[in-house]
């Protein structure tokens, strides 16, 4: 009782963040949110999972609750919309396979298909509508597409058995991972008649992008030497080591804005609720309390960040500022976040399998194969 007690006097005095415009999804109170994405007319989509672990893709528009339906089958999930309005996701089929979509108002939710196998996800997509994400191979292996509204395209990996998209730009810049034929996954950048690029790591087996601006900016996570995970930047040819700014814990950028403006998030220790982190003006912020995110998904141009907040009992979609003061990097604060840790950390285990999907690097993203 007094560790809870001391736990929100701490709470209570660190800095209370304002409610913002995107937050909300019309959930019951026992149901959790995920916001996963946002466009520039204030627009969201994500997900409400009830009681019973069924998902329902969302998007809210200009105050109206839309639920998205399905393929079919029971459950749904959207990822991405795009400024027409236009949203990818996945959904179940009436034969109980996840298939990925794309649903506009006009014509609903329409089934993209596979590359040949039983299941496919879409991640994200660009303002023409292309979409990307990854789709079951006829050998059961999954690849990372593009879908551009005419054909699916098969990007392929790095000789290895899987492969998946996370983001895509204005150009048809595409993100992701790829297997090696030793199994370890590496980040990629594909352009368009140029093929896959395989990033450099910053000195481990692995690594993930995430995100890519349309100044063809790329962030993402990186496997360190002593198996850590950095966030990363790569901006011509160069590889950017986030986390080393942050110098404590493991860190994961989870997406970039044209402004050059990035966030993702901190883990201090391994069972320790996550923090947000945001790079702005080249300058790092980690923030802390009501000014974080429990799972950080992304920045708005208008330097709005999107997620979700943990209540002690369920995820809730929210939104942050940020542009609000740097309350993260100071050594007191850095003492609090570590006195913090132990108090969340039964909490934080609990929901474990949200942050699977929450931090969202893609379902099998992290996985060393």
């Amino acid at each position: 009782m007094k560790s809870a007690s001391l736990a929100l006097a701490i709470a209570l005095a660190l800095p209370f963040a304002a409610t913002y415009a995107a937050g909300p999804m019309g959930e019951g109170r026992s149901e959790s949110s995920t916001m996963t994405g946002i466009n520039a007319a204030g627009e969201w989509v994500g997900e409400i999972k009830d009681e019973d672990g069924r998902r329902r893709a969302i998007l809210m528009s200009h105050g109206r609750h839309i639920e998205l339906g399905t393929l079919g089958g029971s459950d749904s999930t959207a990822n991405a919309v795009n400024n027409q309005g236009v949203v990818t996701g996945g959904a179940l089929t009436a034969g109980n396979a996840w298939h990925a979509f794309r649903y506009d108002e006009a014509l609903g939710m329409r089934d993209l298909g596979t590359l040949g196998g039983t299941s496919s996800v879409g991640t994200a997509l660009n303002q023409s509508g292309h979409i990307v994400g990854y789709a079951d191979t006829a050998d059961g292996n999954y690849h990372a597409f593009v879908d551009t509204g005419i054909t699916m395209l098969d990007l392929g990996t790095f000789g290895g058995k899987n492969s998946y998209a996370t983001a895509i730009n204005g150009d048809g810049y595409v993100v992701g991972a790829a297997q090696l034929p030793n199994g370890y996954r590496r980040a990629f950048l594909y352009k368009p008649g140029s093929g896959m690029i395989e990033l450099p790591t910053l000195g481990g087996r692995v690594s993930v992008a995430t995100g890519v601006n349309d100044h063809g900016v790329v962030v993402g996570a990186s496997e360190m030497p002593d198996r850590s995970w950095h966030a990363f930047m790569y901006e011509h040819g160069r590889m950017i080591d986030l986390g080393a700014m942050i110098a404590q814990g493991s860190s994961f950028a989870n997406g970039i804005n044209n402004h050059g403006d990035i966030v993702g998030t901190v883990r201090i220790k391994d069972h320790d609720a996550p923090h947000t982190f945001i790079y702005k003006n080249g300058q790092m912020q980690v923030r802390s309390g009501y000014e974080s995110l429990y799972l950080t998904r992304d920045i708005t141009e208008d330097g709005t960040v999107i997620g979700s907040s943990y209540t002690g009992h369920v995820l809730k979609s929210n939104s942050l500022d940020s542009a609000r003061p740097d309350h993260g990097l100071k050594p007191v604060d850095w003492l609090t976040l570590g006195f913090l840790a132990i108090i969340a950390a039964v909490a934080a285990f609990k929901v474990r399998d949200r942050i699977r999907k929450g931090f969202d690097f893609g379902i099998k993203m992290l996985s060393l194969a």
